[in-house]
């Protein structure tokens, strides 16, 4: 080979990876600071309208202050510029109310076609209850493969990252606070209806990648749809601010091939059999304290803190509290909830009664009784 051919290939070669290197900058950029990669037809459109009425906006942007420039420069008073004298014009007037109600027009026609197709719930292949708590979301499959299934999903990054102890594992880890224990997980191009609540303060379910975003609202019932066309994890978080810990409240959504999904429905509905524990059974005390902790730790600890001493003004003491010393009053309020404290009827009755007899015997609340689950089925009737 050449020395000629030898410099030809080398600046052919260096000129492609210039090229993919350029290509591969520019797709870090839309990814970095365009919306989420849509994998819904409703999330294409949405883009699709973003684009559109940004370059619409531009046009207008640079066609506006052009003249309005142009006008400034060209008709300046030091190059003896005269102004015109009219008071008004009628075919002026037409113009400026035509052209700007052509491109509304124009832009409301097919935003109005995509926000009509968003509220479309109907004929969906499954249904799930998404509702909003400070601060984790409760799942139930209400409808469709996987009816009954249900459970609690809450942030799982670990606390050192959160507060800071552990910052070489935070910048490792690209999906910090946006991690959970229970994934939402549903079959690809299969059409998901997500009804939304809440137990306590209002939130949101939003999932950029599906161009979702619903608010959930205590005591009301809204819904939304997606279906997503390509397998993988999307990620969202609740988007209304809803108290100290709304960082911490990701969403997961798993999507899955039709025959993974039927796996894990059966994976999942086994679990949950298995996690369901005679309620007639006589439990130590001991071992009510033990799992007590761990339930106490993943739902109570938020708020009344892992000391039992609360938010002032707004979580009440656990510890020396009146309420917690009344059996009857305080199985009440885990079941049916009172004020800001929601209620905890999803728990299973072995896990109520874990977590009432821990609170019973931790810090200064020494009573050395336990609560059995039998209390809690007793008082469901």
């Amino acid at each position: 080979m050449s020395v000629r051919s030898m410099m030809q290939s080398l600046l052919k070669g260096a000129a492609a990876a210039a090229l993919l290197a350029a290509a591969g900058s520019a797709a870090a950029i839309q990814s970095r600071y365009n919306l989420a990669p849509p994998v819904t037809r409703i999330a294409e459109e949405i883009h699709s309208l973003h684009w559109m009425m940004l370059v619409i906006c531009g046009v207008i942007f640079v066609v506006v202050f052009g003249v309005m420039f142009y006008s400034i420069y060209a008709h300046r008073k030091s190059r003896g510029a005269v102004p015109a004298n009219f008071h008004e014009s009628t075919k002026v007037e037409i113009i400026w109310t035509v052209i700007p109600f052509l491109i509304v027009i124009g832009m409301a026609v097919p935003a109005t076609k995509t926000v009509v197709a968003m509220k479309d719930t109907s004929n969906a292949d499954l249904t799930i209850k998404a509702t909003g708590y400070q601060w984790l979301w409760g799942y139930d499959y209400l409808k469709g493969e996987g009816e009954g299934i249900s459970f609690l999903s809450r942030l799982s990054t670990p606390k050192a990252q959160i507060d800071g102890t552990d910052a070489a594992g935070r910048k490792a880890n690209n999906t910090y606070l946006i991690e959970v224990d229970n994934e939402v997980v549903v079959p690809v191009n299969k059409k998901v209806r997500v009804i939304t609540t809440a137990n306590d303060v209002i939130h949101a379910w939003f999932v950029p990648a599906f161009g979702v975003k619903q608010d959930a609202i205590p005591g009301f019932v809204r819904d939304t749809w997606f279906r997503a066309e390509k397998v993988g994890t999307y990620r969202g978080q609740c988007a209304e601010l809803c108290g100290k810990d709304h960082a911490f409240m990701p969403i997961v959504v798993r999507v899955v091939s039709s025959e993974e999904y039927t796996k894990w429905v059966n994976e999942k509905k086994a679990a949950m059999a298995a996690a369901r524990e005679d309620p007639n059974k006589t439990w130590e005390l001991a071992e009510l304290k033990a799992r007590g902790a761990q339930v106490y730790a993943a739902n109570c600890q938020s708020c009344h803190q892992a000391n039992g001493l609360g938010v002032k003004g707004a979580f009440p003491a656990l510890d020396g509290s009146a309420v917690v010393k009344d059996k009857a009053q305080q199985i009440a309020i885990l079941l049916n909830g009172k004020g800001a404290m929601p209620p905890w009827k999803q728990l299973s009755d072995v896990e109520l009664a874990a977590v009432a007899t821990y609170v019973k015997n931790s810090w200064g609340n020494n009573e050395g009784a336990a609560v059995q689950p039998a209390e809690f089925a007793a008082a469901r009737k």
